[in-house]
């Protein structure tokens, strides 16, 4: 009886080991022949602790910032990560005796909790005691009479890589104060989430505004530091003058790295999949539609009262990323976009499916569609009926010139 049990045991484990390695083939073929269409892109996933941040690289930077009065631009992003958490980096700086005197911080605060184009004041930080000074509103630029006994300056934003996305505007500001009154600056970089691709109309500088200041693409595929690079070698600052610049790099990090953020960079960017829509969807803001905004799915779905009726539906409400979001209160119709698939490029198709939904008795573009475009040629091209394909074309030789200027900045593969 023994040697029959045995014989009948090692059988099974042969024909259950034989199983397996033909499931596990199964598996991998099916996932190796799976079929993307161009607007999505597979990319290896990172796991997000394999990054460091330019804030970790301690080694890199305290020796810079000892026995200097250190100014930081920060918000609730600039945090340096452990095994145990995360520390705020002014909390880590002044526990390592670094000699902070005061923030300062861009649009949504110092703790990330003002509304999308609401001012922020000035202040107190309730933990550190610190004086906080706001970079929106009327005061965008640090003034001299702010910078006054500043030694060096840090910058340390979490970016997510589009360009009407306001916090490469700060650091544009920032670095221009800095040159201005002979302060070094130095660039704690981050990951960028959209780093992977280029895409979307270029800005034309007779539309420069604070949601766009530079002649790049809608998406840059540049990392916050390769960005500060770009601006100083670019001469874009006034006058053509340039920071002393030092870029605080990120370790194991390439540009098709999938980097999932782990704080909200904004109220309305709450993960990964608001994140990699929003260039898409951000041209919603300079329109009559709600792309989210006054729900939980901010930037994963949009839609209008006047939409055709539909399966799906919702009603914006005042909450924490909006305190009046577009057609509050007043059931939307629309479409969810929360099982899409990872993009890889600007779709314009949404923007012509929300244009060709709306009754011409609605104004469907506001008055800062243009600085969002960053042109007027969008907004023509639109209403006469260009499909996605016909408008991404007319991108391409201003993307490629892109890609050449690009390259002289990189940091990172």
């Amino acid at each position: 009886m023994i040697s029959i049990s045995f014989k009948n045991t090692y059988f099974l484990l042969v024909f259950l080991l034989f199983f397996s390695l033909i499931s596990c083939g199964q598996s991998k073929t099916s996932k190796s022949n799976e079929i993307l269409d161009e607007n999505h892109v597979k990319t290896e996933k990172q796991i997000t602790k394999e990054i460091q941040v330019g804030a970790q690289q301690t080694t890199l930077y305290l020796n810079i910032l000892k026995q200097k009065k250190i100014a930081v631009i920060a918000n609730q992003t600039s945090v340096i990560f452990s095994k145990s958490g995360h520390t705020h980096l002014v909390d880590s700086l002044l526990k390592l005796n670094i000699d902070v005197v005061k923030v300062f911080s861009p649009e949504h605060g110092f703790r990330g909790m003002a509304d999308a184009s609401e001012e922020v004041a000035n202040g107190i930080d309730i933990k550190t005691g610190l004086p906080i000074i706001s970079l929106y509103g009327k005061n965008k630029k640090p003034t001299k009479e702010q910078l006054k006994g500043i030694d060096a300056v840090v910058f340390d934003i979490q970016d997510v890589g589009v360009r009407f996305y306001t916090y490469i505007s700060t650091m544009h500001y920032v670095m221009e104060a800095c040159a201005e009154a002979n302060i070094p600056i130095l660039i704690f970089d981050r990951p960028n989430p959209n780093g992977h691709y280029i895409d979307g109309p270029t800005l034309q500088m007779e539309h420069k505004s604070f949601v766009g200041m530079h002649p790049v693409p809608l998406v840059y595929g540049m990392t916050i530091g390769e960005y500060a690079k770009m601006i100083n070698g670019e001469g874009w600052l006034k006058n053509n003058i340039k920071c002393e610049l030092t870029i605080i790099p990120l370790k194991n990090y390439t540009h098709q790295s999938r980097y999932n953020l782990p704080i909200r960079p904004s109220p309305n960017l709450p993960n990964e999949i608001a994140i990699n829509l929003y260039p898409s969807l951000g041209f919603f803001e300079g329109t009559t539609i709600n792309a989210g905004r006054g729900t939980e799915n901010q930037f994963q779905q949009y839609g209008a009262p006047f939409f055709p009726k539909s399966d799906f539906s919702y009603t914006p409400q005042p909450n924490f990323g909006s305190k009046y979001p577009k057609h509050n209160g007043k059931l939307c119709y629309g479409i969810n976009l929360e099982s899409s698939l990872y993009l890889n490029k600007v779709n314009i198709a949404y923007l012509i499916d929300a244009y060709n939904k709306t009754p011409k008795s609605e104004k469907f573009f506001g008055d800062t569609f243009t600085i969002h475009a960053g042109n007027t040629l969008l907004e023509n091209q639109i209403k006469k009926g260009l499909t996605a394909n016909e408008i991404s074309n007319t991108w391409k030789k201003d993307i490629s010139e892109f890609k050449k200027l690009r390259t002289h900045y990189l940091i990172y593969k």
